[in-house]
């Protein structure tokens, strides 16, 4: 069975396609397919995911899965939240990962109070008027660091202090990253869910 991933985020893809193996299932993403990725309006994970999975579905005629995910600081109000990869153009800055960091740093540096987790949104459905869609939820509770550290992973992951690691996600290994994270979390649940409503696996 063919799962049109509602993403052209290569390393998303291998990541989701390890982790929903045991179902049997085919990821591909939707630009292999030649569809355009969906508006994301939304002030939730939750509703872009379900936003970007219909549109997925919708175009490539069955089933498709979607994730949306990013940091959010309790300081801010949960802000970066679903902005996390465009944070620093609300401020006026470029849109890079460098960017992103070296404002939110600036935007919490009144603050003490650190904590934030990573959140990961992963929906799934059957076709684009699916009424049942399959939902999944994965939080990685940490603390944002004064300074990167890290020579790994991608986005905030130099920022993010895993304490029950005592290290950055920029310090872990891809395969500690794969255990632990935020989307490991969301894709367990959603293999579960998988297997118990579609039948799969």
């Amino acid at each position: 069975m063919r799962l049109v991933l509602a993403s052209n985020n290569a390393k998303k893809l291998v990541e989701l396609q390890a982790l929903l193996a045991p179902t049997g299932l085919t990821l591909v993403t939707q630009g292999s397919l030649g569809i355009s990725e969906a508006e994301e309006p939304h002030v939730t994970f939750i509703e872009n995911a379900l936003a970007k999975a219909r549109h997925a579905a919708l175009h490539a005629k069955g089933p498709a899965i979607a994730d949306d995910s990013g940091l959010c600081v309790d300081a801010l109000n949960g802000a970066p939240g679903v902005l996390s990869a465009r944070y620093a153009t609300l401020f006026g800055e470029p849109k890079s990962d460098a960017d992103n960091n070296r404002v939110l740093l600036a935007q919490l540096a009144p603050h003490t109070d650190r904590r934030a987790r990573f959140v990961s949104a992963l929906v799934a459905v059957r076709s684009a008027d699916d009424p049942e869609p399959l939902l999944a939820f994965g939080r990685w509770d940490g603390e944002v660091l004064a300074v990167p550290q890290g020579e790994g992973g991608f986005g905030y992951d130099p920022l993010l202090f895993i304490p029950s690691l005592g290290r950055s996600v920029a310090d872990l290994s891809a395969a500690e990253k794969n255990a632990h994270s935020h989307r490991a979390i969301a894709s367990r649940q959603m293999l579960a869910l998988m297997r118990e409503v579609w039948h799969l696996g």
